[in-house]
């Protein structure tokens, strides 16, 4: 058996007028983060981990933002191709662990669906799914909102 760790890191920019995607789900804000996808940042990290235990380059390689056909894409389309290409290579999700970093809204009450959500598209459980939040304190560029941020890591398994 071999088992692999993947760390991945995503960052947007939040603007008025475009919506806020986090872990599948559209959430209630006056500010949405900007991308050439759905700009869903906790999606992105993860994939982002996916593909590098998996030694498979990072997802701007695989859906590249200066390609039209990304243009907008809901980025559950995104994870479901990144686990079918880490299964492809014979691996198998164990868990992943996440923090986003945004002022506001609170994402502590949407948390659940989120992992039912990423666990559904990584088929595992949703207990294998962490997902915390934080804030930065009204420091920095994350703490003024004008960022998003999120960290995400994950354990493959190869049998």
């Amino acid at each position: 058996m071999i088992i692999r760790i993947g760390y991945g890191v995503d960052v947007h920019q939040l603007a008025v007028n475009y919506p806020l995607w986090i872990g599948g789900l559209k959430i209630e804000s006056d500010l949405g983060a900007v991308g050439h996808s759905d700009a869903d940042v906790l999606l992105h990290a993860i994939c982002d981990a996916l593909l590098g235990a998996a030694n498979l380059r990072d997802i701007g390689f695989h859906f590249s933002d200066t390609d039209p056909q990304f243009k907008g894409i809901d980025s559950k389309i995104l994870l479901k191709e990144v686990y079918k290409k880490v299964s492809e290579k014979g691996y198998s999700v164990i868990n992943i662990d996440s923090t986003v970093i945004l002022e506001k809204p609170k994402l502590n009450p949407h948390i659940p669906a989120m992992q039912k959500v990423i666990a559904e598209i990584l088929m595992i459980e949703e207990d294998a799914v962490s997902i915390k939040a934080t804030t930065h304190e009204k420091v920095d560029s994350f703490g003024e909102r004008r960022a998003v941020k999120a960290y995400a890591a994950c354990l493959l398994e190869k049998k």
